[in-house]
């Protein structure tokens, strides 16, 4: 850590601007483009742009202008957000990735508070996904209203979490990873040797209602017909929006800052008087929480669940966007989950192939930024002056 004490002139707000239009134009554009060629060129001209923004500083701006102007930087959002919405208003594939991507960060975004905050390596991120999934799937057809239902499969992750947290608070980095490992693997055998659960042949649910509204209808606004799969998607928005904002209170506030002394040096932050056990299981919670609330919306948007949605290969992933994001940098889960979730989709085409050309990719973005798309910088301590 550093203490900082000098001003410097605030960055520009054009560079966030660009920066934000043409990510919102990209994700338009590989979401609706169908001919493989087509793809395939507008892929390299992304990943060409990406690579020339970051030798030439324009990552860099973007970062200060986000970092210095935090509320242009959400109106650009929500704008580039209503703009990605009309653009993909009649496609229900891309408005499904969309969601999915969703679902998928604000995951990312719990695991960040565990992984890159207070150094809990979690990967049973599926798991708790699944827990949120199955309550929504058991507790739906009882007449509990769906917002309830959202609360209710966070709590339920929040619950069944805490009988990890022995394990996680006994032992240390390689050891308490190996505890959430085994839940991962022993939930999904649970699922799949329990009728109650559906067995593996899962459960149905029915679509989200949300006061009175049915997610199964269109929107119609000013004449125009925007697809129902568009209602998930504004609310997966606002729930990562809230997971976000949660996020970044946490990170400038002081729990941030003790949540990094847990994470460095668990020895030094108890002889200055921090109960480590208390953030550890504050982390958790709040990432499983988060997890848990998503698995309920991605219940309810799909319809059906199964243990073949929720395997441990589904937490790998999840751990793989943080890492690839930047490991305590909540901004790098979206466009990690971004290539993680929608690349090897659009790359059906090339069958199995696309998974090796991703691996590859990863493997190259992970060479050439060690510390993930988006790196945490590290952490300053302002003092005003009085």
């Amino acid at each position: 850590m550093s203490i900082s004490m000098q001003s410097r002139r605030k960055a520009a707000i054009w560079p966030l601007a660009i920066a934000v239009a043409l990510s919102a134009a990209a994700l338009i554009a590989l979401l609706s483009i169908d001919d493989q060629i087509t793809l395939g060129v507008t892929l390299g001209v992304i990943a060409a742009g990406c690579v020339l923004a970051a030798r030439f500083g324009a990552v860099a701006a973007t970062e200060a202008a986000g970092a210095d102007h935090p509320f242009v930087l959400r109106v650009l959002v929500v704008l580039a957000a209503i703009a990605v919405l009309i653009g993909l208003r009649n496609d229900n594939f891309g408005l499904l990735m969309v969601t999915t991507v969703l679902i998928y960060a604000t995951v990312c975004i719990g695991l960040t508070i565990q992984m890159g905050y207070a150094g809990l390596f979690n990967f049973a991120g599926a798991a708790f996904l699944g827990i949120g999934g199955y309550t929504a799937a058991l507790l739906g057809p009882k007449g509990v209203p769906d917002l309830l239902l959202l609360a209710l499969g966070g709590f339920a992750a929040v619950v069944v979490g805490s009988l990890l947290l022995l394990p996680v608070l006994r032992t240390r980095g390689h050891y308490a990873a190996l505890a959430t490992l085994a839940f991962s693997i022993l939930f999904n055998v649970f699922l799949d040797a329990n009728d109650i659960f559906g067995g593996p042949q899962g459960l149905k649910l029915q679509g989200m209602v949300l006061f009175g509204w049915d997610f199964t209808n269109d929107i119609t606004i000013a004449g125009y017909t925007i697809s129902s799969y568009a209602n998930y998607a504004i609310l997966a928005g606002l729930l990562t929006a809230a997971a976000m904002m949660l996020t970044g209170f946490i990170d400038r506030s002081w729990i941030g800052v003790w949540l990094d002394a847990v994470r460095l040096d668990e020895v030094a932050a108890s002889v200055f008087g921090l109960k480590i056990g208390r953030w550890k299981i504050a982390a958790f919670t709040i990432g499983n929480f988060f997890a848990g609330v998503m698995g309920a919306l991605y219940a309810k948007m799909t319809g059906f669940i199964a243990p073949s949605n929720f395997t441990f290969g589904d937490s790998l992933t999840m751990v793989s966007i943080v890492i690839l994001g930047g490991i305590g940098n909540r901004w790098g889960v979206l466009p990690a989950a971004l290539i993680v979730v929608l690349l090897p989709e659009k790359l059906q085409f090339i069958q199995e192939y696309r998974f090796l050309l991703f691996s590859i990719l990863v493997i190259i973005i992970l060479v050439a930024w060690p510390d993930g798309l988006i790196a945490r910088r590290l952490r300053k301590l302002e003092f005003a002056r009085r």
